[in-house]
């Protein structure tokens, strides 16, 4: 009887989680333009994971150098039209040392995408740690959490991070080192989240019966509070990591990011100003690059927030609610309108006329 009973318990138990994300991808394919972001996404991360496999149908690699494919009389400008493009460098090659261009895009990918994710996950792992042990731990706890974590919201990022570059020594491997300062300086906002989610969720009745059956801190944070936390924490991740794809090439276009010969599109950009006349694709390519990177990213995570919590308006439907109020004014104006037509109030005085004449025929029977 118990191994029926238990049988019976285990698919209601798993139905509200799956049925919750059908709701979520129900509600995220609603939007066209989260959808589309998604695909752009989706092919920039094959990109970037198969890097090795398209440099390799080009026959090309990020580090080589072509000086034969550069006119150094004219101050290294590439041979041949649009930067040099032909059937063996598809995007053309690097000014002054002939470098092929495409491959170091689809590495320089791989760059971006990679520090951008991970700091983004030491950011939500500090934050979350964080942000829940302030929310339940003691009066001090709290306190002296709180007041670490608007040290770091108040601590400038691009300061801090160009201070911690400048002083580790660069046999340290750059991409991790750029994404592990990222991580450590920006998890603030998040810590505040998680907090503040937190504070509410322990509120709740079913926190407060997992303490009374007994169950320890540590149990009740990992079974009740952090299935809670899932909502809003990916959706401020998922706007995080545009954000820190643009500091990672902020801080390669200031020189103390990643160092060359490893690719980066910032790194690229902060070598191309110079060329943006004689060689255009050579800032054109990595711009493009990054702003269809953090735009496809940044919509995304717009549709994310709003699939998790559909009763916040999205930015992506500005003036929705603008048509629909002009809808309920014609409805109300064609209503007064009908309203107001000849014949329409005398029939309606007609009728209650009849009827209080009714009436009193009533009584005095």
């Amino acid at each position: 009887m118990s191994e029926v009973l238990v049988a019976t318990e285990v698919p209601e138990a798993s139905a509200p989680g799956a049925s919750g994300a059908r709701q979520f991808w129900r509600r995220l394919r609603a939007q066209r333009a989260a959808m589309v972001a998604a695909v752009v996404v989706a092919l920039l991360v094959l990109v970037a994971l198969g890097a090795p496999l398209l440099t390799t149908l080009e026959g090309q690699d990020p580090t080589t150098y072509h000086p034969s494919l550069i006119d150094s009389a004219r101050g290294g400008v590439p041979i041949g039209s649009f930067g040099g493009v032909s059937g063996d460098h598809w995007l053309g090659v690097e000014p002054q040392t002939g470098r092929d261009l495409f491959a170091r895009l689809v590495y320089g990918a791989r760059v971006s995408l990679g520090v951008a994710l991970a700091a983004t996950a030491v950011q939500v792992f500090l934050g979350v740690v964080v942000g829940v042990a302030a929310a339940l731990g003691n009066r001090w706890v709290d306190q002296l959490l709180s007041r670490i974590t608007d040290i770091i919201v108040a601590m400038p990022l691009m300061i801090m991070a160009l201070a911690l570059l400048a002083i580790v020594p660069s046999s340290f491997p750059r991409p991790v080192l750029v994404a592990l300062i990222i991580g450590f300086v920006a998890w603030g906002t998040i810590g505040k989240i998680a907090r503040a989610q937190t504070l509410t969720l322990k509120e709740l009745d079913y926190v407060a019966a997992a303490r009374l059956s007994g169950w320890g801190t540590l149990r009740i944070a990992r079974r009740e509070l952090l299935p809670g936390l899932a909502a809003p924490v990916i959706t401020y991740a998922a706007l995080m990591v545009p954000a820190n794809i643009a500091i990672e090439a902020s801080l390669s276009f200031l020189g103390v990011g990643v160092k060359p010969p490893t690719p980066s599109w910032g790194q690229m950009l902060s070598s191309a100003d110079i060329w943006y006349q004689a060689a255009p694709q050579y800032l054109l390519l990595p711009a493009a690059a990054l702003f269809v990177t953090v735009l496809a990213l940044t919509v995304l995570g717009d549709g994310v927030r709003t699939a998790l919590d559909p009763r916040a308006a999205s930015r992506l439907r500005v003036g929705t609610g603008r048509r629909q109020e002009s809808k309920a004014g014609k409805s109300e104006k064609a209503g007064k309108s009908e309203a107001h037509k000849p014949g329409t109030g005398k029939s309606e005085a007609a009728k209650s006329e009849a009827g209080r004449s009714e009436a009193a025929k009533e009584g005095t029977a």
